[in-house]
C-alpha cells in the first residue's frame, strides 16, 4: 500500500478512502480543531479573565494576539522543520509543546503569565498546524482530495466559529481555566496515535531558512506590537513609530530575501501564480475582518446585551453551527464546479453578515434583529473554509505544498492578529468599556471595517483559476513535477 492509502492494482481507490487516509483525516482534523479553537476560545472568557486577573484592553488583546502572533510568525519555519526532520516527528513535537503550554495557561496566576503561556501555545501550534495539511494531502488520493480537504476545512472553520460557545460554556459552568485544560487530555491521546498511525516523510533537499525566519518574525512582531499599543501610547509615540518602521523594513527585507535567496522559506515565485496570490490575500483579509469582529461581538453579547457566557455562545449558534450543515455540501460542490465560485460566494456572504451587524447594532438591539446577520455569516464561513484548502493545494507542485500550507496558515494568523489589533484600535478610539452605549459606539465602525476587509477578499477570490485550470497533479496519474512522479518522497518508512 502506498503513502496515499492506495493498494497496488486497486481500481476503486478513487472512490473511497483507505484506512491510512481515514486515520490521517481524523488525527489531523482533531489537531487542527484544537489549534484553530484556541484562536478565539478566549473571547467569551475575556470578561471573566479580566475580573479574575485584571488587565486593560491592551492586555486582553494580548491574550488573543500572543497566541496568534507566535503562531503566525513561526508557521513557515515549523513547516520547514517538518520537511527537513520528518513531518510526523515534528507534528508530535508541536503537539507536545501545545499540550504542555495549555496546562501552563490553565495554571497561570496572573495576566502576564497567561500571555506568556499563550505565546508558547502559539509556538506549538505553529509547528503542528501546517504539517496537518501536508500529512493529510500526502495520505489522500488526488481524486478524493477535495472531499477530504473539504471535511478538514469544515472542521477548522467549526473550531474557529465555536470558540465563543465552548469558551463561554466552560467559563460559566466550571471556570475560564478549563478552556485550556480541555486541550490536555486530547493532546495526550493524539500523541501515541500519531506515532502509530501516521507515515513519516520528508521533503527532498529541504533546508532551514534561519535568516528568513528572523526577518519575518521580527517584522510581524513590530507591526502588531505597534497596532496593539497605538491607542494607549499614541500613534506618534516612539515605541509605536519604531514598531511600524522597523517592522515594515524587516518585512520588506524578507520579501527581498525570498526573491534572491537560493532556498527561502517562502519563495516569492509562488506569488506569480494568480491562484496562489488570490487565495492567500483573500485568506488574510477574511481573517482580519472575522477575527476582529468576533473579538468585539462576543464581548458585546455579554457586556451590552447582558447574556451570560453560555447564553452568548448559544446565541451565536446560527453562526457557529452553520458550517456543520453547509461545509460538506460546499466541499462536494467545489469538486464539481471548482473552488472559485464557492469561495467568492462564501466571502460575500460573510461580508454581508458583518455589514448587517453594523447596520442594526444598538445598545438595546434584539436578538431577532441579529439573527439574519448570524445566519449569513455562518453560511459564508462554511462556504469559504470547505474548499479553501483544496484551492490552495491545487495551485502549487507537490514539492511546494509544505511551504504553501505554512504560508497560507501564517497569513491567516497574521490577518487574525491584525484584525484584533486594528478593530480594537478603532473601537477604543470611538468608544470604550465605560457604558453600553460607549461599547456600541466603538463596535459599529470597527464592524464596518471588518465588513469592507472581507468584501475585498471576495473580490480577490475572483483571481482564483477556474476548475479547468487546476494543476495537473490533481488529476490522477498526471504528475506536475519530477517529485510528483516519484513513487514516494525521499523517506517514507512504515507508519509504526
Amino acid at each position: 500500500m502506498d503513502r496515499q492509502g492506495i493498494a497496488p492494482g486497486d481500481t476503486s481507490a478513487d472512490t473511497r478512502l483507505k484506512a491510512p487516509a481515514v486515520w490521517a483525516l481524523i488525527l489531523t482534523g482533531v489537531a487542527s480543531f484544537m489549534a484553530a479553537l484556541d484562536n478565539l476560545v478566549v473571547t467569551t472568557a475575556l470578561p471573566a479573565i479580566r475580573e479574575d486577573l485584571g488587565g486593560k484592553l491592551e492586555d486582553l488583546e494580548w491574550t488573543v494576539n500572543a497566541y496568534t502572533l507566535t503562531f503566525a510568525v513561526l508557521l513557515m519555519f515549523g513547516s520547514a522543520l517538518g520537511d527537513r526532520f520528518g513531518r510526523r516527528r515534528l507534528f508530535i513535537v508541536g503537539l507536545s509543546i501545545f499540550t504542555g503550554a495549555s496546562a501552563a495557561a490553565a495554571l497561570s496566576p496572573g495576566i502576564d503569565e497567561l500571555i506568556a503561556a499563550r505565546a508558547v501555545q502559539g509556538v506549538g501550534a505553529a509547528i503542528m498546524m501546517p504539517l496537518t495539511l501536508t500529512l493529510l494531502t500526502a495520505a489522500v488520493p488526488a481524486a478524493r482530495r477535495g472531499m477530504a480537504l473539504g471535511i478538514y476545512g469544515a472542521v477548522t472553520g467549526l473550531a474557529v466559529a465555536s470558540g465563543p460557545l465552548i469558551g463561554g460554556s466552560l467559563t460559566e459552568h466550571i471556570s475560564w481555566q478549563w478552556i485550556f485544560w480541555l486541550n490536555v487530555p486530547i493532546g495526550l491521546a493524539l500523541i501515541p496515535l500519531a506515532r502509530l498511525r501516521l507515515a513519516e516523510s520528508t521533503a527532498p533537499d529541504s533546508r532551514l531558512d534561519v535568516p528568513g525566519t528572523i526577518l519575518i518574525s521580527g517584522g510581524l512582531f513590530g507591526i502588531v506590537y505597534a497596532l496593539v499599543n497605538a491607542n494607549s501610547d499614541g500613534w506618534t509615540s516612539a515605541p509605536v513609530l519604531t514598531g511600524l518602521i522597523v517592522g515594515g523594513a524587516l518585512v520588506a527585507a524578507f520579501i527581498r530575501h525570498g526573491i534572491r535567496h537560493a532556498n527561502p522559506m517562502l519563495p516569492m515565485r509562488l506569488f506569480r501564480n494568480r491562484g496562489f496570490l488570490g487565495i492567500n490575500l483573500a485568506s488574510l483579509l477574511m481573517f482580519l475582518g472575522m477575527f476582529g469582529s468576533i473579538f468585539l461581538l462576543a464581548q458585546f453579547l455579554q457586556g451590552v446585551a447582558g447574556y451570560s457566557p453560555t447564553e452568548a455562545g448559544l446565541r451565536m449558534l446560527p453562526w457557529t453551527g452553520m458550517p456543520m450543515i453547509v461545509a460538506p455540501i460546499a466541499g462536494i460542490l467545489s469538486d464539481r464546479i471548482g473552488g472559485r465560485p464557492v469561495v467568492a460566494a462564501g466571502l460575500a456572504f460573510q461580508a454581508l453578515g458583518l455589514g448587517w451587524f453594523a447596520m442594526i447594532l444598538s445598545a438595546d438591539v434584539s436578538y431577532a434583529a441579529q439573527l439574519p446577520a448570524l445566519i449569513l455569516s455562518g453560511i459564508g464561513m462554511a462556504l469559504y473554509f470547505a474548499p479553501a484548502a483544496n484551492v490552495l493545494m491545487s495551485t502549487v507542485a507537490p514539492a511546494d505544498q509544505g511551504k504553501a500550507s505554512g504560508t497560507n496558515n501564517a497569513l491567516r494568523e497574521v490577518g487574525g492578529a491584525l484584525g484584533v489589533a486594528v478593530l480594537a484600535s478603532v473601537f477604543s478610539a470611538q468608544g470604550g468599556y465605560e457604558s453600553p452605549q460607549a461599547f456600541t459606539d466603538g463596535t459599529i465602525p470597527a464592524l464596518w471595517i471588518g465588513a469592507v476587509a472581507v468584501a475585498l477578499a471576495a473580490g480577490l477570490a475572483l483571481l482564483l483559476p477556474g476548475k479547468a485550470k487546476t494543476r495537473d497533479q490533481d488529476r490522477p496519474g498526471t504528475p506536475a513535477s519530477p517529485e510528483a512522479a516519484a513513487p514516494a518522497p525521499a523517506k517514507v518508512p512504515a507508519a509504526g
